[in-house]
């Protein structure tokens, strides 16, 4: 978890791009980690003024016209779709039986789901409480107007990297097709040339949630509370 600036826990604001933006880009939302420095708990039921993380993620993308929607499950998924947060959204499901084998595995699970047709896919991670629409609009437009050979965008909040990532659909292919264990992260190291490493002041996109103590943290820097659902609120 990392330092934030202050700003609306929510902005539902669509702003008018100034770049024609990709008009058909899909949204994968990485949800199938077992939480185990949460005690074992789903951190995307987290919840922030009455919403679960998860929840807040599917709502700016849905918000800023990212569509189709898929949420990769594993540890948890019961318990998760018991929420009925994919169906108020009307994103898919899409187990990964091998949730263990780490974030590679559930990537290319999820991109096997995304539907043919697109012009980008946007990845998004479930346990960042202030990724809002404007967050998501930004990313896009930064997207849009990436360098000229580049295919792949990830924020740099001062020189570090953050989430979401946004990619062509040549991305996602070459992630398909290759090695089992090539995913975003090793993409980029293999064609550097092809990244854009969009540069911004907005820490937004680097703060997570993967433990207690970034919890507590998250409370000390905005005054908010990441409450858990009653059924989740014990001490691991």
């Amino acid at each position: 978890m990392q330092a934030t600036q202050s700003s609306p826990l929510m902005d539902l604001a669509v702003e008018q791009p100034s770049k024609a933006l990709p008009q058909c880009v899909g949204g994968l939302v990485l949800a199938a980690g077992a939480g185990r420095r949460m005690g074992y708990r789903p951190k995307c039921l987290l919840q922030l003024e009455g919403l679960s993380l998860l929840e807040r993620q599917l709502q700016a993308l849905s918000l800023a016209g990212v569509t189709p929607l898929g949420v990769v499950l594993g540890h948890h998924a019961g318990r998760i779709l018991q929420e009925g947060v994919l169906s108020r959204w009307a994103a898919q499901a899409v187990l990964n039986p091998c949730p263990d084998e780490g974030h590679v595995s559930s990537l290319r699970m999820g991109l096997q789901a995304m539907p043919l047709g697109l012009d980008a896919v946007l990845v998004a991670l479930a346990d960042q409480p202030l990724i809002t629409v404007s967050s998501i609009q930004a990313v896009l437009q930064a997207f849009a107007q990436r360098p000229a050979g580049t295919q792949l965008l990830q924020p740099f909040v001062e020189g570090l990297p953050g989430n979401p990532v946004v990619f062509s659909t040549s991305v996602m292919a070459q992630i398909l097709t290759g090695d089992t264990l090539l995913g975003v992260r090793q993409w980029q190291q293999a064609n550097p040339d092809a990244v854009y490493r969009w540069a911004t002041p907005d820490a937004h996109f680097r703060l997570d949630v993967d433990n207690e103590q970034d919890r507590q943290q998250f409370e000390k820097l905005t005054g908010h509370s990441l409450r858990w659902p009653d059924d989740l609120n014990f001490q691991p």
